[in-house]
C-alpha cells in the first residue's frame, strides 16, 4: 500500500509538471494531485476539462480544474462546457461543429427555412448560438457588481465608477430605461433656492414662521368668508318671528 501511495505520488508530480503544480493542486482540492483524465479541452478562462470513463465510476469521470485558483467562481464555467460536464450532451465543445453537423444532415426540416446561421447548410437553425459577451469570464452577470460606492469590485476585476452589470428587470428602480428625470414643479423662493416636486416635498422645506403665517392668512380668509352669513341658530329665530342675529 506505501508503495502504491509512492507512486501515486510520483505519477501525479510527472502529470502536473513538477512539484509547483503538484502543491498548487493539492493546494486546490486534495483530489485533482491523484485524479488521472483525458484533457478534452479548455475555455476562455483557463478551466481545463477532463474525463476518464475507465478509472472512475459514473457522476466522478468529468471534472474541471480552474484557471485562476485563487478567485475561482463557478459562473467563469463557459455554457457550453457546463452542458457537457453536466451530462446534457456527450460531445465536448471542441467536438460541437462535428456532432451538430452530423445531426443536421439526420434532421428533415419540416420547412424550408433561409435563415442564417444554421450549421446544416441553412435548411434549419440547428447549432445556432447568439452571441455572449461576459466580464471577466463571468457568464453570471449577477457576480458583476460593486461592492461599495465608486470601489468596484477587486474579485472579478470590475473598476470603480463602473456600472454593475446584472439584469434589472422593466420597471426596476435600478433600470435605466425605468428611472425619471428629476423635475421641479415650483420653488418657494423667488431665485428658486428651495426648489420641490411636490407638496409634501414643499412641506418639508416650509420653515415654522412660514406654516404660522399661512395658517393666520387662512384664518382671516375663513372669517371673511363667513362674515355676513347668518347661522343655523339665528336661522331658527327668525323662523319664528325673533330677532335675528347675523353674523352670530
Amino acid at each position: 500500500m506505501v508503495w502504491s501511495v509512492i507512486q501515486n505520488v510520483q505519477k501525479s508530480i510527472k502529470y502536473r509538471g513538477g512539484m509547483m503544480g503538484f502543491f498548487e493542486h493539492m493546494y486546490t482540492n486534495g483530489d485533482y494531485p491523484f485524479k488521472f483524465g483525458t484533457f478534452m479541452g479548455a475555455d476562455a478562462a483557463g478551466n481545463r476539462y477532463y474525463e476518464n470513463r475507465v478509472d472512475y465510476p459514473f457522476g466522478q469521470h468529468r471534472w474541471v480544474e480552474p484557471g485562476d485558483i485563487h478567485n475561482y467562481d463557478a459562473a467563469s464555467m463557459a455554457p457550453e462546457w457546463h452542458t457537457w460536464m453536466t451530462h446534457m450532451n456527450d460531445a465536448p465543445p471542441c467536438a460541437q461543429e462535428q456532432f451538430l453537423s452530423d445531426a443536421g444532415d439526420k434532421i428533415d426540416p419540416l420547412c424550408q427555412s433561409h435563415a442564417p446561421g444554421g450549421t446544416d447548410h441553412g435548411d434549419s437553425m440547428v447549432g445556432h448560438m447568439e452571441g455572449t459577451t461576459h466580464f471577466h469570464n463571468l457568464h453570471n452577470q449577477s457576480q458583476v457588481r460593486s461592492r461599495g460606492y465608486n470601489i468596484g469590485n477587486h474579485v472579478v476585476g470590475l473598476p470603480p465608477g463602473v456600472k454593475d452589470s446584472y439584469y434589472t428587470q422593466p420597471g426596476s428602480p435600478y433600470n435605466d430605461a425605468s428611472i425619471r428625470p428629476l423635475e421641479m414643479v415650483g420653488s418657494l423662493d423667488a431665485d428658486g433656492g428651495r426648489a420641490y416636486k411636490n407638496d409634501k416635498w414643499a412641506d418639508r422645506l416650509t420653515t415654522d414662521a412660514e406654516k404660522e403665517a399661512v395658517e393666520e392668512k387662512k384664518a382671516l380668509q375663513a372669517k371673511t368668508l363667513t362674515k355676513g352669513v347668518i347661522s343655523r341658530k339665528a336661522m331658527a329665530r327668525r323662523n319664528r318671528g325673533g330677532a335675528a342675529a347675523w353674523g352670530a
